[in-house]
């Protein structure tokens, strides 16, 4: 197959937008059709970006009057303080000071490139649910418009986009000629994607729905409603590859999520594991995973159960990887797995022997832990009492790991959002306790740490009571059954603490708070 590409920018648009001063300068420009955005900072000088480079654009620096002069020719921002140009792809964001008013703009060229899926075509057709994964610019969007216009236009299919800030299809109420004849629905919040996602497939019968950055609990769970009523779902989410998703706490639902099971001894022996394994929970919502490392080459994942199951036991599963050759030609071959590790020789040579498998750390060398809002005195007495080799790091450019609280990562705390961006693993604490910390620990070294139940339920909430007294914040517990429920709620009576029963079965939990 041949790969031919048409590029469309309606580039003029976004340039007479722009002030007067600014427009000439840049359309003078040699590299235009490479240009990424303008960006005017109140008080400094505006300049033009391109790929690995930067460009003042004259030595007037950026006024009031600039910037209201743009504002005055788009649309009204949205809460995500993006805004656009009707019946265009180009998007400006807003920067804006304490008081809400605006200080810089960054105006971005949206470009509709036809034929980007090409390299995939075959699995778009083939109906199956695709999630495509990597790092910020590297194209998901602009594949996504494609795969809508592809599946409306070619296949004639009922395609429903969820467009939550109007990338896909454009800004105004005509979508963008670039998503064919697929139909969009606009969302008034990102918090209420999710919603919108339920909307789509309970009100307009669509065979297809497009979304772009699943990133919620709620966006998870309602894009695993849409997969179980058969219909086709293409999405992109954080993160880089099919790694960084399931030791993602938030997201690695998409996958089938990831549990911890404890097996008798015949059953570990007779696998060759240890007795506490992980395994996953579910189907996957998506059937294909698509790794974008350029719009020339990605890796493919095409049996998504299966390679999850492969990695939760240890065994190195191979992408395919699809890559386009100057000649438009689509190359496609099977990298080869890695050697087994000597971790996984030595279990291989235990199975065979007999012997009862060791309970040793995925991880060897010191882990380095990025806190991120959690107690650094608790994070350390975590470590110290299961012996890890494991170290807190101040800077998260080194660090292996991230580990948060709930609240800091549905904020998408600058430090989340970086951490995200690089691909490193972010784990989510329900609350701030020596317990929680343990068992994320727990999970990251593979460890078998095993506590009757009833007394790690009794643990947990006498911490959560500890914190809830010293820090004034309601903590909730994890899901118990009513027999530990009952118990939890005398402890926090007699400690003259409120508490509550939240959920349904068998996910239905303590809240415990002051009155």
């Amino acid at each position: 197959m041949n790969i031919e590409r048409e590029i469309t920018d309606d580039l003029e648009a976004l340039l007479s937008a722009l002030p007067p001063h600014l427009q000439e300068p840049v359309r003078r420009m040699e590299d235009l059709a490479n240009l990424l955005e303008v960006v005017m900072d109140l008080g400094r000088l505006p300049e033009a970006r391109f790929p690995g480079a930067e460009v003042v654009l004259g030595e007037a620096e950026v006024t009031d009057e600039d910037i209201e002069y743009v504002v005055s020719r788009i649309s009204e921002f949205g809460d995500d303080n993006r805004a656009g140009i009707e019946r265009t792809l180009h998007r400006i964001s807003a920067i804006r000071n304490r008081r809400g008013r605006i200080v810089g703009l960054t105006c971005r060229v949206g470009r509709a490139i036809f034929g980007t899926i090409g390299i995939i075509r075959d699995i778009v057709e083939s109906g199956k649910s695709i999630l495509m994964l990597g790092r910020p610019g590297v194209g998901k969007t602009t594949m996504l418009r494609e795969v809508a216009r592809v599946l409306a236009d070619d296949f004639q299919k009922r395609v429903i986009i969820v467009d939550t800030s109007n990338e896909i299809a454009g800004d105004g109420d005509i979508p963008h000629p670039g998503i064919g004849h697929a139909r969009r629905m606009q969302v008034p919040t990102p918090s209420l994607q999710h919603a919108v996602m339920i909307e789509a497939v309970e009100n307009h019968m669509p065979e297809v729905i497009i979304i772009d950055e699943i990133g919620t609990e709620l966006e998870a769970a309602a894009a695993r409603t849409i997969a179980e009523r058969g219909v086709q779902l293409v999405g992109t989410a954080h993160g880089n590859t099919l790694e960084n998703l399931m030791l993602n706490p938030t997201l690695s639902d998409l996958v089938g999520g990831i549990q911890t099971v404890t097996l008798g001894d015949e059953e570990a022996r007779r696998r060759g594991t240890q007795k506490s394994i992980l395994e996953r929970k579910a189907p996957p919502t998506f059937d294909v995973i698509v790794e974008i490392q350029n719009w020339e080459r990605v890796a493919v994942h095409d049996n998504v159960a299966a390679v999850v199951d492969s990695i939760l036991r240890g065994i190195a599963t191979p992408a395919q990887i699809r890559s386009v050759q100057e000649d438009g030609t689509i190359r496609v071959e099977q990298v080869p797995a890695p050697l087994p590790t000597e971790r996984v020789r030595e279990r291989e040579r235990e199975r065979e022997r007999g012997a009862a498998p060791r309970k040793t750390p995925v991880m060897s060398r010191v882990t380095r832990i990025y806190p991120y809002g959690i107690s650094l005195t608790r994070l350390d007495q975590a470590i110290k009492e299961l012996h890890l080799p494991a170290a807190v790091t101040k800077d998260l450019r080194n660090a292996d790991v991230v580990m948060t609280l709930k609240n800091y990562y549905r904020k998408k705390s600058a430090p989340i959002k970086e951490a995200e961006d690089r691909g490193t693993p972010v784990y989510v604490l329900k609350s701030n306790n020596i317990l929680q910390m343990e068992q994320v620990l727990a999970t990251i070294y593979n460890l078998d740490v095993q506590e009757d139940p009833l007394d790690q339920a009794m643990r947990e909430t006498e911490e959560a009571i500890s914190q809830v007294l010293n820090e004034s914040q309601p903590v909730e517990l994890a899901p118990q059954n009513a027999y530990v429920r009952r118990l939890q709620h005398q402890m926090a009576e007699k400690y003259k603490l409120g508490s509550r029963s939240e959920g349904r079965e068998p996910h239905r939990r303590v809240k415990i708070y002051k009155e």
